[in-house]
């Protein structure tokens, strides 16, 4: 979503971006105007008193036309030229019911292309996790965690999307790029101190602070939330069976701005959860329970119910970047140095998960990273502008585990005395990636951005590419875009998530693999297509076409093999992505609609790697079919809007309301004698959320300070609707949506 400047009203602009040229053309014309004489902060002897309310004053200007321009020639170093790009200011993000309570993942749904699936994972255009997270345009590596979000909501003053044929900046991890422009102490000086909860024992208190001292600005946030909603249900019950989740983060950076081009900044966070996960009841244990040894004489215990196990993980992640900025007439670089550690760590129910699955394994996994990147932008002229940069990351990923299984005898007799099986591996890697790209106004109304890349990644494969990106951008009259690219992409496999079990510790015993072949996970070579159209139909009114085509060598899928929430990459031979996005919207005074709709087509054939995962069936039937990918859904759309009643006042009062709906994600199909994965879908479902927000501003009774009560409705006709039913390829446990739930906030300005 897009949002007008501070003085228009909120508006949608979910349009397919070619509109690199317009923002860029944007960024420039407020770079050149940023060129000019800022006013000076020198001391002045004399002044009376006005005079030196005056110098404040000015003082005041310099410092917040100096972080507008140092935060525009930082944007301006990684412009989205040619590919499509959906943009969510803070407005927008404010407009969505649950606000800065949400998660950034139900902000993201209401982006074209964007699917929903279980533990709070999106997919966009087809691909399965391959998002890239950027904090004020620095690249965070990837960490291990699959449900739980170690970014909030309510860091980001704004944040954009980046989907299609990237520019050459963008390397590594290609699906989508998630831009997030964090607060900051001027943009959002002040603080505020906010409560919010409501059913199933919803609670979340937060607190953030922002403001700029002489050349030093800061904001800081922190929240801690409580409930019984960590983890999808795994049945349309209203409330899940053991699913307790306690999570905090605390996030925050700090500025210096050494003198007008020059600044210097430090982001961290902190993001610890510990989930329960909800049990499914009814279910038939497959062993026997097993024997164990009381004062050397064996006992036998009941076989636990499914609806009382006691199984739970815990995530943890750490970062921190630290960048130095400078901005000069001619030419702007950012270079950041980047730290990141994430766990996560999954304890079973012995008993319990032993007798269901044979195997009850207390696993855990992580991965420490360090890196830097480096951006530069030269201005050569009115017609080239030209980029280049680097980004290299070690990395060090550890995997344990103990495991209790059955043994099995030569005649296949189970052995109910259980045996414990230790495992353990632990992987240095490094990546890296160096671009040089031009963009080139060819006329006023056509722009060429192309460019190279080089990306080789150095862990458990080995694999480089040199990767040509190029676009071309047409505007030929006035509210009217067309944009086509092609890239060719290079996509590491995610080295958190690559199964490195040794098999042969589980041989003869009840977790023996269906087959012993296990090659490497491989990078994925990608060959991307892109084009599309915005028209702006009136000056409120805009909508947007856009197609695109992935040819896969080696496609990357994820899957849940086994109790743990830990998921294993494995590889398609290979793959091919489709689709089509149509989007729209309108804008005027206090009105805001939108709407999406996208068909997508994501396939794979023969699966090449980590095999041991996969039934011996499953495995000869992909070889010589093509499936669809277990996250594939045919459509997806979503569709809202927002009314400010009294938005003259100092007591506007907003409604709000978005809309979500999926065709259905992949199940295995049934015919007869033969189960063809991932052959049918689940029902398709459609849920609505409303929001109400009353906002009251320098209330008197309030010592000036500002309130906002909000209450928000999440899937309004409380619809009961199936994410997964445990069936397909790499899914563990059926999921179901969150049931209604009416939550309510209020904040207060400090």
């Amino acid at each position: 979503m897009a949002v007008k400047g501070r003085g228009g009203a909120v508006y949608v602009l979910l349009a397919v971006v070619s509109g690199g040229l317009f923002q860029t053309a944007q960024a420039d014309d407020g770079t050149e105007s940023q060129k000019k004489p800022v006013i000076s902060t020198g001391e002045q002897n004399g002044t009376s008193g006005d005079e030196s309310v005056h110098h404040e004053s000015r003082k005041e200007e310099h410092i917040h036309v100096t972080a507008r321009r140092l935060d525009q020639a930082r944007a301006a170093l990684q412009p989205a030229i040619g590919a499509t790009q959906t943009n969510f200011s803070r407005k927008a993000i404010e407009a969505n019911p649950g606000a800065d309570n949400a998660s950034l993942n139900s902000i993201l749904l209401q982006a074209p292309g964007v699917t929903q699936d279980s533990y709070g994972q999106i997919h966009i255009r087809g691909d399965h996790n391959n998002v890239q997270f950027r904090l004020d345009g620095v690249a965070l590596p990837e960490g291990v965690n699959v449900f739980g979000q170690a970014l909030m909501t309510r860091f980001a003053h704004s944040m954009s999307l980046t989907t299609g044929v990237l520019p050459a900046e963008y390397g590594f991890r290609q699906a989508g790029v998630i831009d997030i422009q964090t607060k900051n102490g001027v943009s959002d000086e002040g603080g505020t101190v906010s409560g919010y909860g409501g059913v199933r024992d919803y609670v979340q208190p937060s607190i953030q602070y922002g403001g700029h001292w002489g050349k030093w600005d800061g904001f800081i946030t922190v929240d801690v939330i409580h409930n019984r909603v960590g983890i999808e249900n795994t049945t349309s019950s209203y409330n899940a069976i053991h699913d307790l989740s306690n999570q905090y983060h605390v996030l925050g950076h700090v500025r210096y701005t050494l003198r007008p081009e020059t600044r210097f900044s430090l982001t961290a966070g902190v993001s610890n959860a510990w989930y329960q996960l909800p049990n499914n009841p009814g279910q038939q244990h497959q062993f026997a329970t097993p024997l164990f040894k009381a004062d050397n004489r064996p006992v036998q215990e009941d076989a636990p119910d499914s609806a009382h196990l006691d199984e739970h993980q815990q995530q943890i992640t750490d970062f921190a970047i630290l960048s130095w900025q400078e901005d000069h007439e001619k030419i702007s670089a950012q270079t950041s140095a980047i730290l990141r550690y994430s766990s996560m760590r999954y304890s079973p129910d012995w008993l319990g998960d032993l007798v269901y699955n044979g195997i009850a394994q207390q696993a855990a996994r992580s991965v420490f990273s360090s890196g830097v990147q480096s951006d530069v932008t030269w201005r050569v002229s009115r017609a080239h502008t030209v980029r280049g940069g680097v980004q290299a990351y070690g990395e060090r990923a550890v995997s344990k585990s103990n495991s209790q299984v059955y043994p099995v005898d030569e005649e296949g007799n189970i052995t109910l005395q259980p045996m414990t099986v230790h495992d353990s591996s632990g992987k240095t890697g490094a990546l890296y990636g160096v671009y040089l790209q031009d963009e080139w106004h060819l006329t006023r109304s056509l722009v060429l951005n192309g460019g190279v890349r080089f990306d080789g990644v150095e862990e458990y494969v080995h694999a480089h590419q040199l990767s040509p990106r190029v676009s071309l951008v047409w505007t030929p009259w006035h509210g009217g875009r067309f944009h086509v690219g092609y890239a060719r992409y290079l996509t590491p496999p995610p080295f958190e998530t690559i199964g490195t079990t040794s098999l042969s510790r589980f041989a003869d015993t009840s977790a023996a693999p269906a087959n012993y072949q296990n090659d490497r996970v491989k990078a994925e070579r990608d060959s991307y297509y892109d084009i599309g159209f915005m028209q702006q139909i009136t000056r409120h009114w805009h909508v947007g076409l856009d197609a695109y085509w992935k040819q896969a060598k080696n496609l990357i899928d994820e899957g849940q093999f086994g109790a743990p929430v830990i998921l294993t990459a494995y590889n398609y031979r290979r793959g091919r992505v489709r689709g089509v996005e149509l989007t729209t919207d309108y804008s005027t005074g206090p009105l805001t609609l939108y709407g999406n709709l996208a068909v997508s087509r994501a396939m794979g054939k023969d699966i090449n790697s980590a095999q041991w995962n996969f039934d011996t069936d499953d495995l000869q039937y992909m070889r010589n079919h093509w499936v669809h990918l277990d996250h594939d859904q045919l459509i997806t759309a979503s569709a809202g809007g927002s009314y400010a009643f009294f938005h003259r006042t100092n007591h506007p009062l907003q409604l709000s309301g978005t809309m979500i709906y999926g065709s259905g994600l992949r199940k295995d199909k049934e015919t007869g004698s033969e189960t063809i994965p991932n052959g049918t879908h689940v029902p398709q479902y459609v849920t609505f959320n409303l929001g109400l927000v009353q906002t009251l501003k320098k209330m008197a009774w309030l010592g000036g300070h500002n309130m906002q009560l909000r209450l928000d409705v999440i899937n309004l006709f409380d619809r009961r609707y199936m994410l997964r039913d445990g069936s397909g390829i790499g899914v563990g446990a059926p999921q179901y949506g969150l049931r209604r739930s009416v939550m309510g906030g209020i904040s207060l300005s400090l």
